[in-house]
This record gives structure tokens, sequence and C-alpha cells, in this order.
């Protein structure tokens, strides 16, 4: 894709494209085809390919998309909740390391976690501030504990996520 901005058809194509993409994905794994997204979007699979020339690159987009919602969200609530909501997007976003790995690419949700660094480390420093987190409590740690729960969550049951979660967050408050 060029680095000229996009034309505002072309925008919404690939906000629908991406969309259609998770649905369609997350329904039917690794056998779903570009086809079966650009159909789901209302586009012509030219049109995919213009904006995702493979299917490595819309999945990375979605990663990419998941990542800067995450990191708005964490302006916007405290610690626990988005520890909650890190781990609930891995399990639910799963679809998009299990195709990616499946591509040859390794996706570490560690490794994600960690550019999310600097809006951790506020919140870690806020939840701090009001004693609702243990002093000694490090930034390093907290973000071991969010990679771990977010690739742990990929394969566990939700009653598995809500009681690790408790016993964490237990850990945090001391």
């Amino acid at each position: 894709m060029s680095s000229k901005p996009l034309r505002a058809d072309a925008r919404r194509n690939r906000t629908r494209i991406l969309a259609a993409a998770e649905e369609v994905f997350a329904a039917r794994g690794a056998a779903a085809a570009t086809e079966e997204v650009a159909a789901a979007a209302g586009v012509a699979i030219g049109t995919v390919f213009r904006h995702f020339p493979t299917k490595r690159d819309l999945l990375g987009a979605i990663l990419k998309d998941l990542l800067a919602e995450l990191s708005e969200k964490a302006r916007e609530g405290d610690l626990f909740e988005f520890f909650t909501r890190v781990v609930t997007a891995a399990a639910e976003k799963r679809f998009v390391v299990e195709l990616l790995a499946g591509q040859g690419v390794e996706v570490e949700v560690a490794g994600a976690v960690g550019s999310l660094s600097g809006a951790v480390g506020a919140l870690l420093d806020a939840a701090q501030r009001d004693g609702r987190v243990r002093a000694d409590v490090r930034l390093d740690e907290v973000l071991a504990l969010l990679g771990a729960a977010g690739q742990g969550a990929l394969v566990w049951s939700p009653d598995l996520r809500a009681r690790t979660l408790e016993v964490i967050f237990a850990g945090l408050r001391g």
C-alpha cells in the first residue's frame, strides 16, 4: 500500500474489511479464505488485496488495532480493569495468534503487552498512590503477569481465567 492518505471510501472499505475479517476468522479459524472476508465485507477480493496483500498482513492489522484499542482503554480505567480487558481480549482474539502462528509468524502475548508499558506504568502508579496495589510491586512484574495471563487465556476456560485473575489481584493488593 502506498504512503498517500486513504480516500474516505478507501478508509471505509478498510474498516469494513477488518471488521469482517475478525468475524470470519473468529467463526471459521485458519480455514477461512480471504474471499470469505471480502464477501462478508461486501467488497471485491481485489479491494481486500489492495489493503492487505496477504492473510498475514490482514491478521497483523487486526492485532495492531487490538493493541491500539488496549492502549486507549488503559487511559480510561484502572489497573485491575485493564488487566481483565487484556486477558479477555487475548481469549476472544486468540484466533489472531493462532492464525499468525499458522502463517509461520511467532506471536507472543507478552511482547504485545510490553509495547503497552507506558500506559500500564501509569495505571500502576495511580493504583499505588491510591493504596490499591502494594508499593513494592514493580512495572516489570506487572508486565510479566499480564503477559503470562494473556498467554494463558489462549487456552484457559472462562472459569480458570476468572479464578487466575482473582489470585493475581490478591497478590497485587497484598
